[in-house]
């Protein structure tokens, strides 16, 4: 067992207690999400330590704060209504939260990091009123264009309260795949607290830590998600606030994630769900409450990395032609720490506009529209958000009229 090396006086953004052992050391990054234009190829990038810890006493997972907010989410390259199995997963979560919590005319739905709108605009079509929270002005903008109410700002206790006195108070608020984005946790979830009717529910979605760590997906750990939560983090963390955790389930988004359910403690209307202390037991004998359990993570991925480049570098000397699909930011994790960049990859496609034209961060990949895949007709098409495999290998099913073949490189490189 490769113990990890004594951290510096960090502290646990959670408990406060030293950060004293690394998960992985991913070596040095630019931001995932920090998209180059073509025409500032040459253009100075900052690269920052990517290196995450695991707390002894809490065991939350987490990276140093690297820079504020404000640098990584003003401008956001990231749409969510670029993924249809993204758009249809928010419409079976809304027809299902409706139906399950009584939500109508009279309810208030308020969404933390709503992004473009993809999830409210259903709410809105059953007339139930909304709210958007989304610090991204360009992305926000979507939003406001498309006729969902969307305030541009962070989210906290501050922000919370401020919404309360504007009358601003929420039977429903949502928080999907942003629990990981906010450095400050306890003003966060202070806020969703402050922010909640007495009988209301609190959903989040993020990533499971434990599906992250056994199949080997260390791709989605970058600069912009700061923690990385088993169901035992979770519940530390709520409670810590006067939220009771009363149900989970699980999800298959984003390689394997978790949906959390709370209210307020002294809520007498929720009863917690079996499913909840199922999911604690098999965390708990699964390990996550020993640092054993982290310490086998770093050498699962050096593995992965060696294996991808023995394949990369075969395919060239072959003299094959490989080029990416997506230009997630999971995508630029993988690139940067395995230093792929093109004489490996030619290019990278994303049906995106926005990323179209810009370069991969770090690696300085072009990317541009699906359809420069039919006209260069490459030998393998390298899947970079795995996650929707399924989506892409349908959609670009086009590959086989040429004998293309598609690379998944996460849990570890397939070729399909």
């Amino acid at each position: 067992m490769n113990k990890a090396q004594a951290v510096t006086s960090s502290r646990c953004r959670n408990c406060a207690a030293p950060l004293r052992h690394t998960l992985i050391d991913l070596g040095m990054s630019p931001f995932a999400n920090s998209y180059i234009k073509a025409d500032h190829w040459n253009a100075t990038e900052c690269f920052y330590p990517l290196r995450v810890y695991v707390c002894d006493s809490c065991f939350l997972v987490q990276l140093e704060s690297i820079a504020r907010p404000e640098e990584i989410f003003s401008d956001y390259a990231y749409f969510s209504s670029y993924s249809d199995s993204w758009i249809e997963h928010a419409r079976r979560f809304t027809e299902s939260v409706i139906k399950r919590f009584g939500l109508n005319r009279q309810s208030r739905v308020v969404e933390i990091a709503s992004n473009d709108g993809y999830l409210l605009r259903h709410f809105i079509a059953r007339d139930i009123p909304v709210l958007g929270i989304e610090p991204a002005q360009n992305v926000a903008e979507a939003a406001l264009r498309q006729g969902v109410p969307t305030q541009i700002r962070f989210f906290g206790d501050n922000t919370a309260r401020e919404l309360v006195r504007e009358g601003q108070q929420a039977d429903l608020i949502i928080g999907n795949n942003v629990l990981a984005h906010v450095p400050n946790l306890n003003g966060f979830v202070c806020g969703l607290k402050i922010l909640l009717n007495s009988t209301g529910v609190i959903t989040l979605e993020f990533p499971s830590l434990m599906r992250l760590i056994e199949e080997n997906q260390f791709d989605t750990i970058y600069h912009e998600h700061f923690s990385y939560f088993s169901l035992i983090a979770v519940e530390t963390v709520l409670a810590r606030h006067g939220l009771n955790l009363f149900d989970v389930e699980e999800l298959p988004t984003h390689g394997g994630s978790l949906r959390i359910y709370a209210c307020h403690r002294d809520d007498p209307t929720k009863q917690t769900d079996a499913r909840v202390r199922k999911l604690l037991a098999r965390e708990r004998d699964a390990g996550l409450l020993k640092l054993s359990y982290y310490f086998c993570f770093g050498e699962k991925v050096r593995d992965t990395k060696r294996k991808l480049l023995k394949f990369l570098i075969s395919a060239k000397a072959n003299r094959k032609t490989i080029v990416g699909y997506g230009a997630p930011a999971k995508g630029n994790t993988l690139l940067n720490y395995c230093g792929i960049r093109t004489d490996f990859i030619d290019y990278t496609v994303d049906r995106s506009p926005h990323k179209q034209g810009y370069l991969l961060p770090g690696t300085r990949i072009p990317i541009y529209s699906p359809n420069r895949i039919r006209a260069t007709r490459p030998d393998y098409l390298l899947i970079l958000p795995w996650n929707l495999k399924e989506e892409i290998m349908e959609q670009m099913s086009c590959i086989r009229e040429w004998n293309g073949r598609f690379v998944v490189p996460i849990p570890e490189i397939q070729i399909f």
